[in-house]
């Protein structure tokens, strides 16, 4: 499983045009479960995705087709982890593994 950190490198005015477009990528991403969760972070400087596992290629090519990414005004910064350990209810979470 992958924790997807999303940091903008333009100005939020910058941003704000493409939000519509990246808004819909991540539905779409969401209703094919290549992501799990999306949001943005409090301080507004990017956003956070939890994505299951899948191979290093194939995660680095959907993140690519974000389209923050094709007009450059975020990056992504991938962390992988094994979950282990989850409230009740998210058990499903530890069989991405």
């Amino acid at each position: 499983m992958f924790i997807v950190t999303v940091a903008y490198t333009a100005p939020l005015e910058d941003v704000e045009p493409w939000r519509p477009a990246h808004g819909d990528w991540l539905k779409q991403q969401i209703a094919r479960r290549s992501l799990l969760v999306a949001g943005r972070q409090k301080s507004l400087a990017g956003g956070v995705y939890l994505a299951p596992r899948m191979p290093a290629e194939e995660l680095d090519r959907l993140l690519a087709s974000d389209p923050y990414v094709v007009n450059g005004v975020a990056h992504h910064t991938v962390t992988e982890f094994t979950p282990h350990l989850v409230v009740p209810g998210l058990e499903a979470l530890t069989s991405y593994e």
